[in-house]
């Protein structure tokens, strides 16, 4: 995986080649109008990321925020990181299938879409699924499963 040394979010999107950097700005665009209120951006990982506040849940495995969602520019393709689609049962069921059934091809890890370009995410599934899950979920699933 490429880890950006960028320490913000704009410094990250300036380092990206041009069509790299359209396609993660739209994406990112989706994601912050559709972020649930609590979540914040920031540069983790080498990628930009949609975290908990550690404030909100300070108790995690790692001493880190609780990831929800991530954007990154790797080497051969972006992606999209969807922890979120882990946390309810069968959510990452509904995911595959509204995906397939958008007509674009799915090419998907645990939780991370890979995409070339814009057109190969249906944009409208990405906001539905950043938009459904909010902090106080999320750190009641995470505190559930420990």
């Amino acid at each position: 995986m490429v880890r950006s040394a960028a320490s913000t979010v704009e410094e990250y999107l300036a380092d990206l080649p041009d069509d790299r950097r359209d396609a993660i700005a739209e994406v990112r665009e989706v994601i912050l109008a559709n972020l649930p209120d609590g979540y914040e951006e920031s540069m983790n990982w080498g990628m930009i990321c949609y975290e908990t506040p550690l404030e909100r849940c300070p108790d995690t495995y790692n001493g880190k925020p609780l990831m929800y969602a991530a954007l990154a520019s790797q080497k051969n393709y972006m992606a999209v990181y969807l922890t979120g689609v882990w946390v309810k049962d069968g959510a990452a069921d509904r995911f595959v299938e509204r995906y397939r059934a958008s007509g674009k091809k799915l090419d998907m890890g645990k939780s991370c879409v890979r995409f070339k370009t814009i057109d190969q995410l249906p944009l409208d599934l990405l906001a539905e699924t950043i938009a459904e899950i909010s902090v106080d979920e999320l750190i009641e699933c995470y505190q559930g499963s420990r």
